[in-house]
């Protein structure tokens, strides 16, 4: 009843968006391996048999360029706190509304974070010490945790096509996320960007 409903909320999100659901961590672990362009994942915390936190940790490691918007009835600052913490782009509890829902999809969908503003609220001073330290290219210009992995690989040379092949994205999909790297770099080309990560040779 719960994927029934979640359908009904995503479909006007466009005709073109495609829709896959799964009951449990195994199923959806299994979709994501044998369907290889997935554009984002909304994950269940109360999933049956297994801890919705825990597959998010094995999604962030095994998918890592795939967002996942974490959906939970909990809204305490441990939960939310904690699967920020594990990777999540995003975050909605169940009380709020289908537009809410929509917003933070598209927003992560973007390459943005969302947090509902009571949550952003209870967790300001957590997530502004607690992510991110060490990435000040990353800090500075803004850039998600997709966007950083791309920006990694540009980093080493590597082609649309080589990193396609390594994140399990199309080419079309990393094109997207170079456009937007390099917009937020502030250069033109790939050199210039190159050029930019030379410079800051810490972590990206």
């Amino acid at each position: 009843m719960v994927r029934e409903g979640l359908q009904q909320i995503l479909r006007k999100l466009g005709p073109n968006v495609v829709q896959y659901e799964a009951q449990d961590a195994e199923s959806a672990l299994l979709l994501l391996e044998t369907e290889k362009e997935f554009d984002l994942v909304l994950l269940d915390i109360m999933l049956p048999g297994t801890n919705g936190l825990s597959l998010l940790g094995i999604l962030r490691k095994r998918f890592p360029a795939v967002p996942v918007v974490v959906l939970s009835a909990l809204d305490d600052v441990d939960t939310v706190n904690r699967a920020m913490r594990l990777g999540a782009a995003g975050y909605v509890t169940k009380s709020g509304s289908g537009e809410t829902l929509l917003e933070a999809l598209k927003r992560v969908l973007e390459g943005e974070i969302f947090l509902p503003p009571h949550l952003q609220d209870k967790l300001s001073v957590t997530l502004s010490s607690g992510l991110g330290r060490g990435r000040s290219l990353s800090d500075r210009y803004g850039l998600t945790e997709g966007q950083m992995r791309v920006a990694e690989m540009i980093r080493e040379g590597k082609s649309n096509r080589d990193i396609a092949e390594m994140l399990g994205l199309t080419e079309g999909t990393v094109k997207v996320h170079v456009s937007k790297i390099l917009r937020k770099l502030g250069v033109t080309s790939r050199a210039e960007a190159i050029a930019l990560f030379q410079r800051h040779r810490g972590r990206i």
